[in-house]
């Protein structure tokens, strides 16, 4: 089997990072109370086809020939935190975190976003989900995580790209959620580049 591969194009790649406290009504979040926080060192991602390389952005073939058989992978992705206290200290002296200030991740969430404001999910865009993962940051912790799911590729709007030559240009916004060890709930959300389309496959 042989598949028609079209030019491949992908954005610069932009990695952000934001630990999330806001204060609404006098209701602080309880990301603003807790005496740690995450920061993101990095977000990167892999082709299904080719997992064990990764880069900042990601070119996502949405059909894969291998062996001549077309399949669909998820595209994994993985994740660089580091664990840092609200209130480090004297810089001759700073604050070490104890086991209270580290941070558990237990859940996440994906969200593809398009700069030209076309973002209908099912028609713009790929749905947005939720997965579960689990990891302590004490320190610096890399966890790895699916960015895009198989199931995604199979459902409108990136099914038809199997068979034309459109690439369809995303951020993906990646939101990890979990909580320090007495319970109090943290968040922090990074981006990467995804751009969708049939290119193509591994040798």
């Amino acid at each position: 089997m042989t598949k028609v591969v079209w030019g491949s194009g992908i954005r610069g790649v932009a990695v952000f990072a934001l630990a999330a406290a806001v204060s609404s009504c006098g209701d602080q979040t309880r990301q603003g109370t807790a005496s740690s926080f995450l920061i993101i060192g990095a977000i990167e991602a892999a082709s299904g086809a080719d997992p064990s390389t990764f880069s900042s952005g990601l070119a996502s073939d949405v059909i894969t020939v291998k062996d001549n058989v077309a399949t669909v992978f998820n595209d994994p992705g993985r994740v660089t935190l580091k664990l840092a206290l609200k209130d480090p200290g004297p810089a001759a002296s700073p604050n070490a975190p104890t086991q209270n200030n580290w941070i558990t991740v237990t859940q996440y969430h994906v969200q593809y976003v398009r700069s030209d404001g076309h973002n209908i999910e099912g028609i713009d865009v790929p749905y947005a989900f939720d997965g579960g993962l689990t990891g302590t940051v004490s320190g610096d912790t890399t966890l790895g995580f699916t960015l895009v799911r198989n199931q995604a590729k199979m459902e409108a709007p990136l099914a038809a790209l199997a068979s034309n030559p459109i690439i369809i240009s995303t951020v993906a916004r990646v939101t990890f959620y979990g909580h320090d060890q007495t319970g109090r709930e943290i968040s922090v959300t990074g981006n990467v580049d995804i751009a969708f389309g049939n290119y193509g496959d591994p040798k």
